[in-house]
């Protein structure tokens, strides 16, 4: 492929004139992966993607690894996602107001997770998390939160305290604007270690929920270790707090029924990204009728959005989830395809002399520059980011696209195949040859 990027260069450097830092998300920008090198600090600004590529503004296209950042799962432009997007348009883009797109969706989301048997439409992660949140505070009558260490769940205020995702990747360990009377309201431990998480409910009587990434995405992807969930589950119900999981990045993805299928542990709350408006921006959060039941209108806790329930996201919802249902026993081949191409870039960089290891669970993965497979946020952190950022170039040049970022899980899609697979490993394996 060609190197030459010169329109996107040029577009960034527009950009920075209208846009902070020329992105609307700061991961975007690049800078965790900048080379002091010509062509290698500024985005790579996309023009169109389909099925398992993106193209750039340059006409360059790559195997994408990222899938907008995990919803992707049946690949960029799915024929009948746009069918069905194409055909609500001519009905018109936002009604703010109920629509029966809604209730279609939301019977296919309960169908595939048991534990949810109401829902709330948001617009985004972000908002679904903060609307959990607020939830389990009301329900329990308590103020504090447990997170995990390098775990991210949005921006809101609550989460922002030793978030990973982009807060890990520009080094910033909390944020400015999070007031300390919040704050404080915020228990961390890492992840993976129950003793820690016992710790923090006996040093905090008003603990309302524990929130998690069952599989965390946004330090990479790091796996619970065997018996974890269900021994924080087992916390939670001993002090009388609720589990929320976080499943933007795995509902739909590992496995149909998310994490919680796949670990056989059950939360209270459940919330959901973009893959269930396939790629559009689209959340929820959901429960049993029970705690659902206490939210506006039919109880005091309140929420609200305009654009919740969107119908051109609902159009892309049903059209994606009802496909995913369909192909629920695909799921096991994309998830040894997904194990073979991580287990591949683990092998060409111990090849090439580096440390390396890898985790892949169903279709989200990971390889680390380091000896064994971290187990939490300080054991990523002890990667060899550096490495990794003159990896990720390399991979650009040789037509991959990967996050960009040390800190992001990887994902792939049902059109990523063997033979995709195959031409990525060849691109690793020549890119770590010549980083030497």
């Amino acid at each position: 492929m060609s190197n030459v990027r010169t329109r996107s260069e040029q577009l960034f450097a527009s950009a920075t004139e209208v846009l902070v830092g020329g992105v609307n998300s700061p991961v975007r920008a690049f800078r965790g992966v900048a080379l002091d090198e010509p062509h290698k600090k500024s985005p790579i600004f996309i023009e169109r993607a389909e099925g398992p590529w993106l193209y750039d503004a340059d006409g360059n296209g790559y195997i994408d690894y990222v899938l907008s950042w995990g919803p992707m799962i049946l690949g960029h432009a799915d024929p009948k996602v746009k069918e069905a997007i194409t055909a609500q348009v001519q009905k018109g883009t936002s009604f703010g107001a109920p629509c029966g797109l809604e209730e279609q969706l939301a019977r296919l989301v309960i169908q595939a997770y048991p534990s949810v048997e109401k829902l709330r439409f948001v617009s985004s992660g972000t908002e679904a998390t903060m609307s959990a949140l607020r939830l389990a505070r009301g329900v329990t009558g308590r103020d504090d939160v447990i997170k995990c260490e390098g775990c991210y769940h949005g921006h809101g205020d609550s989460f922002l305290v030793k978030a990973g995702s982009g807060v890990a990747t520009l080094g910033l360990p909390d944020s400015p604007g999070v007031p300390a009377d919040l704050a404080k309201h915020t228990l961390t431990v890492p992840y993976n270690d129950v003793d820690a998480m016992r710790a923090a409910f006996v040093a905090s009587p008003g603990v309302a929920a524990v929130i998690l990434e069952p599989v965390v995405g946004n330090m990479g992807c790091v796996p619970p270790e065997p018996g974890y969930l269900a021994a924080v589950r087992a916390l939670c119900d001993e002090f009388g707090a609720l589990l929320i999981f976080d499943e933007v990045m795995t509902g739909f993805r590992i496995a149909l029924g998310g994490a919680q299928q796949h670990y056989g542990v059950r939360p209270d709350i459940t919330t959901f990204g973009k893959v269930i408006g396939g790629g559009l921006p689209v959340g929820a959060f959901g429960a049993s009728r029970k705690i659902m039941g206490q939210l506006a209108p039919e109880g005091p806790i309140y929420q609200a959005g305009t654009l919740s329930g969107n119908p051109l996201a609902m159009a892309a919802g049903i059209a994606t989830v009802s496909q995913l249902i369909a192909r629920k026993d695909d799921y096991a081949v994309l998830a040894a395809r997904t194990h073979r191409l991580a287990s591949g870039l683990a092998d060409a960089a111990r090849a090439a002399g580096h440390e390396a290891s890898f985790t892949a669970v169903g279709s989200m993965f990971s390889f680390f520059l380091r000896a064994t497979p971290p187990r939490n946020w300080q054991e990523v952190k002890a990667s060899d980011a550096a490495t990794f950022r003159r990896f990720f170039w390399a991979m650009q040049e040789r037509g991959v696209y990967l996050a960009p970022s040390a800190f992001e899980a990887g994902f792939t899609s049902f059109l990523h195949t063997d033979a995709l697979v195959d031409q990525t490993l060849s691109a690793a394996r020549e890119a770590f040859a010549a980083l030497r």
